[in-house]
């Protein structure tokens, strides 16, 4: 019998255009395998949510592949040493993959098809797959990667298509299948406590259930641009989690808004681009998430010590004081995602009305995230702090209060935050004194405090530079 040939899958959990799994069943029998490997990463493994969805996508993966008389195989511990182990164990040609762009993993196929300490090296194809143009294949007319996202994305858009997506392939399986652990021995799901009950009423994992939300956003994609904004509204795709652990493609996506007009379609394929962008970031900036890209931010004095602690808690369980922020920071916690303006508008309150570290808010939404992301989050955070190569300025403080109501929360608040419910539409977004309800906390700092002291900040960062 034709000797076997392994899949090794990350964060591209999908048959339908995976062209790992198309090359790999063109050579013989596949062999598809999950490798958990919580070392590599550092302070970037999976955080919790991530974990959470992790466990859905693998478990419906799994279940596709057997309708096709396939399985998931599922090994634990150093992801290069693990595959070539199986490799050498059931004789494989070769490891087909997506190629992934996160400095671990980076190294990882670099090791891997090394060979280095592993007695031989392995024959690993690399596929593009997971974006829609390959980072680093979007250039300027010097030939060299954008930083800037605006002609970043006017010069990829006159590049897409690339390529039509593929059908799911058709596999066949080894003579005998290797062992595999259970899903359920690697306790990615909580349990004691299980803090999961707002993400399993929010979210169902898979391919599937990714083309089910396809399906219902392009009902109303022409609206994007008008409801994006709008949290009370479900305006947004919602497809962030099903994007990220690829359980289905960018270029799915793009196809299938192909013949649809109106200028939301358009700025969704924006959204899609940005992305990319994200990709393109890292790969150009791979340790981005973990330092400002700008040198003076470097040596900007962020608040610490007890009182900036006791904020960041209040900030990450919603207690704020600010409406609009802890209806956000609740949704997050509740439900592992957040819309995308409210993500900005919190993000915008811990780094310049609490003047707290940015990267304190990486880690967080790293960990409380289902679509946490290596390079849209610290791309997107970088972003709001004024620190990254494409960024807004620093001076540019978001008034939290005032998008609350231009944005039209009101139900979004009363939804998230319950005892604010009672609050008229006026008076929701800022209760006045007297009306503020019992047990809700008064503001963390005023607008115009905080506005000041994140100017200050500012000014002696660049004093000092």
């Amino acid at each position: 019998m034709t000797r076997p040939v392994i899949v090794w899958l990350r964060r591209d959990l999908r048959l339908g255009d995976q062209p790992a799994f198309h090359a790999a069943a063109d050579a013989g029998p596949v062999i598809p395998v999950f490798v958990l490997d919580d070392d590599r990463a550092g302070d970037h493994r999976p955080g919790g949510a991530s974990r959470w969805w992790l466990h859905g996508s693998l478990e419906t993966l799994d279940s596709e592949l057997r309708r096709r008389r396939s399985r998931l195989i599922l090994r634990r511990g150093d992801a290069v040493r693990t595959v070539a182990a199986l490799a050498r164990e059931t004789g494989a040609t070769a490891v087909h993959a997506i190629r992934h762009y996160e400095p671990w993993w980076q190294r990882a196929e670099e090791e891997l098809r090394a060979g280095e300490e592993l007695g031989q090296a392995v024959d690993l194809c690399l596929h593009d797959g997971n974006y829609l143009a390959p980072p680093g294949s979007v250039l300027t007319g010097a030939g060299t990667p954008f930083k800037i996202y605006t002609p970043f994305a006017r010069a990829a858009r006159q590049q897409l298509p690339q390529r039509d997506p593929l059908d799911a392939p058709s596999l066949s399986g080894p003579a005998s299948w290797p062992a595999s652990d259970t899903l359920d021995s690697w306790d990615l799901r909580p349990s004691k406590p299980d803090w999961a009950g707002g993400l399993r009423r929010e979210w169902n994992c898979g391919e599937a259930a990714a083309r089910a939300a396809l399906e219902d956003f392009l009902d109303h994609a022409a609206d994007y641009e008008a409801e994006r904004n709008n949290p009370a509204v479900e305006g947004t795709s919602r497809l962030s989690p099903h994007l990220h652990w690829g359980e289905i493609s960018p270029a799915q996506v793009w196809q299938a808004l192909e013949g649809r007009r109106g200028k939301g379609v358009d700025t969704f394929r924006g959204e899609l681009l940005w992305r990319d962008y994200a990709q393109n970031v890292i790969a150009q900036f791979p340790d981005y998430p973990l330092r400002s890209y700008r040198e003076p931010f470097r040596h900007l004095r962020w608040r610490s010590g007890k009182g900036a602690q006791a904020d960041l808690a209040a900030w990450r369980r919603g207690r704020t004081g600010y409406p609009i922020v802890d209806a956000g920071m609740r949704q997050l916690w509740t439900t592992g995602w957040m819309h995308n303006r409210v993500r900005m508008i919190t993000a915008s309150f811990l780094v310049k009305h609490l003047l707290i570290d940015w990267r304190e808010g990486e880690r967080w939404f790293w960990d409380t995230l289902v679509d946490a992301d290596y390079g849209n989050n610290g791309v997107n955070w970088q972003w709001v702090a004024g620190s990254g190569v494409d960024a807004n300025l620093f001076t540019r403080i978001m008034a939290p209060l005032t998008q609350s109501a231009k944005f039209d929360a009101a139900d979004y608040i009363r939804e998230w935050v319950p005892e604010l419910a009672g609050l008229s539409d006026a008076d929701i977004h800022d209760p006045p004194e007297g009306m503020r309800p019992k047990g809700y906390p008064e503001k963390l700092i005023g607008h115009r405090e905080a506005r000041e002291r994140a100017l200050a900040a500012y000014r002696a960062m660049k004093l000092a530079d």
